[in-house]
């Protein structure tokens, strides 16, 4: 009889501990859409982390690493999902781990994120982020081959933001890859400016407003001009 009550008392606690979970869950997934309907990030954030505590998933875990990403918190969003390599992470993961680790200063781990990303789904936009991130590391081969690929995939449409005015801006992908493939020209043969230069006419040529390509043309017709009076 005693062993009859114990075993019926473990289930009642049992039973009365997985209802207040689920209105807890319950609770907390009503916050979670009040927070965004408010636009409240840090609560959106609060509220998905206690989501994925009461409820844990590989799709929270996701979600909430994206949300941190969102709001500039790079190292929060890489403590939440790992710094490693996975074969087996979702597109989701290895995007939010790419973009978190270059925004940390991290090229060459953000390299190894980004070249899951196009082995999966190549595109002219990760093509992009890998010529970039090589010119970075010193691979100026690997970045012409990503660059010629961009060029040949790059649609009129498409636009790559920059960020180095106070005001950012898009201009066309193609343009931005044109761009590249000047700097890349120049890190090659030092002793040839004036086809780096001509490449960085042909992105200016397509978007005249190209802040950055204006700005790395005078440079290099600076180190011209420099290297004209040494001589």
């Amino acid at each position: 009889m005693k062993n009859i009550l114990f075993v019926l008392l473990v289930l009642m606690a049992h039973t009365t501990s997985a209802q207040d979970n689920t209105t807890l869950q319950k609770h907390i997934e009503a916050y979670y859409q009040q927070m965004r309907a408010q636009g409240d990030i840090n609560g959106v954030i609060n509220a998905m982390t206690h989501l994925n505590i009461l409820s844990p998933s590989e799709e929270r875990k996701d979600t909430l690493a994206y949300l941190y990403l969102n709001n500039n918190q790079h190292l929060q969003a890489l403590n939440t999902i790992g710094f490693e390599t996975n074969a087996s992470d979702s597109d989701m993961a290895v995007n939010i781990k790419a973009l978190s680790l270059k925004s940390l200063n991290q090229p060459k781990r953000a390299l190894e994120q980004f070249e899951i990303l196009f082995s999966r789904q190549p595109t002219a936009y990760i093509a992009y982020e890998l010529a970039d991130l090589k010119i970075q590391t010193g691979d100026n081969e690997g970045a012409s081959a990503d660059i010629e690929y961009g060029i040949s995939n790059a649609t009129d449409e498409m636009k790559h933001a920059f960020y180095e005015r106070q005001q950012p801006y898009e201009v066309s992908l193609k343009a931005a890859f044109y761009h590249l493939k000047g700097l890349v020209q120049y890190n090659m043969n030092k002793d040839n400016i004036d086809m780096a230069i001509a490449t960085i006419d042909e992105a200016l040529a397509i978007d005249p407003g190209f802040n950055l390509a204006s700005l790395s043309k005078q440079a290099l017709e600076t180190r011209k001009n420099e290297e004209g009076q040494e001589k």
